[in-house]
């Protein structure tokens, strides 16, 4: 097997696969996370490397592998020159934040957890920039939202870091959700989800009349991802997240997934009026307020938020142009943004670690107490603004250049690099105020430790991220030049035009805007003081997160209005509302029809064991409405309802269905008997004559309308779905078990979708019910004590010696299942009635001294199992959960069958016994703790 051959979703998963790993290398040392997370990415890097090449050779290199080819959704990667450099961004900037937070993070900061989190939310963002299906990348989009809240609200005992990550995944959440919707109409416009496709119908997107609509979408995604204006007030929220987070959300990550999308998707909605103004208006106005805000911001990390914001704003801005050349400028600008930005932010943290604050109206004339980390904040903070010998001098003189072109000669349009000079007027005063506030400006104020240089390992990656900064400024044609030709050539999918990244390109306006931009930004800093007090008195402070706070505020209030007006607290209630919402459905459903409501098709005839399964049938419903008081009694007679049930799918052939219709009728009565024990022992009275008639009518409504909608059906012919899966069960399954072939091939997703659903049940309820303690009552109905023996003898020993049957039973069972009535749910409910008949016989410690496998692991198992089974369909090339069967023959047993669908059944089987035990268990428990303290009050 060529490794090679996959080893693009390897890059991207082994990030998850690492996670655990970090977690539980915590155990050992504190440093044994930051080694597997270093590790796990250099693995990463390492399976890079043999492909690194090609985009540079213009291959674009697709690895792709069925997953639901009939709505087109594959599994599928990509790798070209833009997706070679967000790789490399994530990894090695990832690998330096590895490094500094190492050393950021305090003793009681819990390494195995942060480590896990960064890892979940590296491979989610590589995710983003491999994929080649754009469902696929709207996934791993959605992810970066989840992870990014754990990351951001790591300190979880600080109310700022749980409203500032409730935030960011409330708003990038939702902006995944328009994404999505975007996607879809993109899907539908071009006929595939698959970027090679899309990429190329450009003309064909534009020109549709949903194009629009989808643009929007789309746009919505991208500009709450990368805090583009008017959602960018969470992003400095998120700064409640420890340093090394913000320096990885900054750079390389989080923020720049939107202007991925934005360059990933340049080629197909670009260029038209509605992408400039929307995409340039948001980008400008974002650039400005960012810049503009940042001046006036003391906490360290606070201004670098908004200096984000801005240069966010400032290649979305590019983008928006929607010229080639603009195109180049904004994907340099990511790269120098990536590298100044994380090692700023990695000054803030060092200047926070050591000196216990980041507010810049204390930590002052910290050059003498730190030199090496203030030259590398000098040099950072001046890409920062744009000075020249550095990587963002080129990027801005791009900008520039791209401003004064997108004027084209209209004298409206200059605005534009009239704007853009003010916006780099402010970056420069910030930039000013980082390094002048901080490392210059008197004397520290106020600080509880002497400021010091951190350890040398900590300073490390800032080093590195600087020389960067100079390296790129000095020689960007040998550092930069090559990968950026390549990346361009992807963003645009054509040829990259001729652009220069020479230093000098002679006296011209773009250099003039630069000059202009540092001096008055110079001037803007050192009359800061004046700027402060007009800002302070002057402008209104309207605070986004007081108004982000008030709108979800009232969408809870209204939520709970709506609540309590269909629910009030009672179940009869909210039943009521679902009947009727039905039958207002259904009548209208029927008033569409012209034809008459019950059709010609002739009706079975009445025998006599029909009849009296009805009467039986009908007859138990109405004991149990009448004797619902006593609660016991009705659930018995419920029993009974279940197994009239059962036997009317015997009588129409559908053994499978009886088989689990008793199965799950038993666990259904324990449980509920298991549930009975806490709750009232009879039902209130009911005295309200008004509510007795809403009932009556209510329920004779329903049944009749469910009978009459049953007779419309069943009295007109109709062709049935189950004549394809009879006549493809045998040849295409390999089964004669219609049934059980639909639950492990037809729709084998589905079911592994219900029991990844069965499983969280299972986990849930276990959760809420452990180390639960509820008051039970002492006596029984009629006042009597409850029996003091509550494992009779004759039952344990019945129970015991019926155990290896009953197991013998299930696998039996599950073996057959694929060509007799059987399958792994049944079985895993016959075994489960097995285990938890020696609980309720045996008790639960004598059980679990025998017993002791963990029902969490035969959860995972199972699911493992079935997940597997799907994968290895893929790597064979062929879609998911695809099955494959064969017959051997051998000595005594003969001609027999063998189906890859056995162990997806077999994960099915493993589910089924864990979550049902587990709960059943659980439940016991809380019974048994019960009895204990009722047996301790009693003596």
């Amino acid at each position: 097997m060529n490794l090679f051959a996959f080893n693009l979703p390897l890059i991207a998963l082994i990030p998850f696969l690492g996670a655990p790993l970090a977690a539980y290398a915590a155990k050992f040392s504190r440093q044994a996370s930051a080694w597997v997370a270093a590790l796990v990415t250099l693995l990463s890097l390492a399976l890079l490397g043999p492909i690194i090449h090609l985009p540079f050779d213009n291959q674009t290199l697709i690895q792709s592998w069925s997953w639901l080819p009939s709505l087109g959704l594959d599994f599928a990667f990509r790798l070209d020159g833009l997706a070679l450099l967000f790789t490399l961004l994530i990894l090695l900037i990832g690998l330096l934040v590895i490094l500094y937070a190492r050393y950021y993070l305090s003793a009681k900061d819990s390494m195995g957890r942060f480590f896990a989190y960064l890892l979940m939310f590296m491979g989610s963002m590589l995710g983003i920039v491999l994929s080649e299906n754009l469902i696929q990348l709207v996934v791993f989009w959605e992810l970066t939202s989840l992870t990014s809240f754990l990351l951001i609200s790591y300190w979880q005992h600080q109310q700022d870091a749980r409203d500032g990550a409730r935030m960011a995944l409330a708003i990038t959440g939702a902006g995944g959700l328009a994404m999505l919707a975007g996607v879809l109409l993109i899907g539908h416009i071009v006929g595939s989800f698959n970027l090679t496709e899309v990429l190329a119908a450009g003309d064909q997107i534009r020109q549709h009349d949903w194009y629009l609509p989808a643009l929007v979408l789309i746009l919505l995604g991208v500009f709450t991802k990368s805090a583009q204006f008017p959602f960018h007030f969470w992003l400095p929220h998120a700064m409640a997240a420890p340093t090394p987070v913000s320096a990885y959300l900054h750079s390389a990550t989080m923020v720049k997934a939107g202007i991925f999308m934005l360059a990933r998707l340049f080629p197909a909605l670009s260029g038209t009026e509605a992408w400039g103004w929307l995409v340039g208006g948001a980008g400008m106005i974002t650039m400005v307020l960012g810049a503009y805000t940042a001046l006036f911001k003391h906490d360290l990390k606070g201004l670098l938020a908004y200096s984000t914001i801005s240069h966010l704003g400032l290649i979305t801005l590019l983008f928006g142009f929607s010229t080639q050349l603009a195109a180049v400028a904004a994907i340099f600008h990511i790269i120098n943004h990536a590298t100044f930005k994380a090692s700023l932010f990695m000054v803030a943290g060092i200047i926070d670690h050591e000196c216990g604050t980041r507010d810049m109206r204390q930590v002052n004339g910290l050059l003498k107490y730190m030199p090496h980390t203030a030259v590398l904040a000098m040099i950072a903070a001046s890409a920062m603004a744009g000075v020249p010998l550095l990587n963002g001098f080129l990027s801005k003189e791009m900008f520039f250049e791209q401003a004064v072109t997108a004027t084209d000669g209209n004298s409206f349009m200059w605005a534009i690099p009239v704007l853009v000079t003010i916006g780099a007027i402010f970056s420069v005063a910030y930039s000013l105020r980082f390094i002048h506030d901080v490392f210059f400006n008197g004397e520290p104020v106020g600080l509880t430790k002497t400021p010091h240089e951190p350890p040398r390992f900590m300073k490390i990656p800032v080093d590195i991220l600087v020389m960067l900064c100079l390296g790129v400024g000095i020689a960007p044609m040998i550092l930069v030049a090559p990968i950026l030709s390549v990346a361009v050539a992807a963003s645009l999918q054509t040829t990259p035009p001729e652009f220069s990244l020479a230093i000098w390109h002679g006296l011209n306006l773009p250099l003039i805007m630069s000059f202009i931009a540092m001096g008055i930004g110079a001037v803007v800093y050192f009359n800061r003081h004046k700027l402060f007090r007009w800002h302070d008195e002057t402008l209104p402070r309207i605070d986004a997160r007081t108004l982000f706070n008030m709108f979800l505020h009232g969408l809870l209030v209204f939520a709970g209005k709506v609540s309590r007006l269909f629910d009030q607290g009672s179940l009869q209630n909210a039943v009521s509302w679902v009947l009727v919402t039905a039958f207002i459905a259904l009548v209208f459903g029927f008033s569409q029809f012209d034809s008459p409501l019950l059709g010609d098709r002739s009706l079975l005839s009445v025998d006599l064991l029909t009849l009296a399964m009805a009467s039986v049938l009908i007859m138990a419903s109405i004991i149990t409405a009448y004797m619902h008081k006593r609660r016991l009694v009705a659930l018995i007679i419920v029993g009974v309802i279940g197994l009239i049930v059962s036997l009317g799918f015997v009588k129409f052939s559908a053994p499978d269905l009886a088989l689990t219709q008793l199965s799950v009728e038993v666990v259904t009565i324990v449980l509920l008997l298991l549930a009975l024990f806490f709750l009232p022992q009879h039902t209130p009275q009911e005295r309200s004559r008004k509510r007795l008639t809403r009932d009556l009518i209510l329920s004779v409504t329903a049944g009749v309308s469910v009978m009459m909608l049953a007779m419309a059906v069943l009295s007109r012919d109709y062709a049935p779905i189950s004549d394809f899966f009879i006549e493809n069960s045998k040849p295409g399954g390999g089964g004669t078990n219609v049934v059980n072939v639909i639950l492990v091939d037809f729709r084998g997703f589905d079911t592994l979708g219900e029991i990844v659903v069965l499983a969280l049940a299972g986990l849930g309820i276990f959760a809420l019910l452990q180390n639960l303690r509820l008051p039970a009552p002492m006596r029984d109905i009629d006042g009597r004590e409850w029996n003091h023996d509550p494992h009779p003898p004759i039952m344990q020993t019945l129970t015991r010696l019926l155990f290896p049957l009953m197991l013998l039973v299930a696998v039996f069972i599950f073996l057959r299942g694929h060509n007799l009535p059987g399958g792994g749910f049944i079985a895993g409910l016959i075994a489960a009635v097995a285990l938890i008949s020696q609980y309720l016989a045996n008790g639960i410690d004598w059980t679990n001294a025998r017993i002791k496998t963990d029902m969490h692991v035969v959860i995972g198992l199972g699911l493992m199992a079935a997940v597997i089974t799907g994968i290895v369909a893929m790597v064979l090339s062929y879609p998911f959960l695809t099955s494959a069967f064969t017959y051997v023959k051998w000595p005594i047993v003969g001609k027999f069958e063998i189906a890859s669908a056995m162990a997806f059944d077999l994960g099915v089987f493993l589910v089924v016994i864990g979550a049902t035990v587990l709960i059943l268990v659980e439940l016991g428990k809380l019974s048994h703790a019960s009895h204990q303290v009722f047996e301790q009050e009693r003596s």
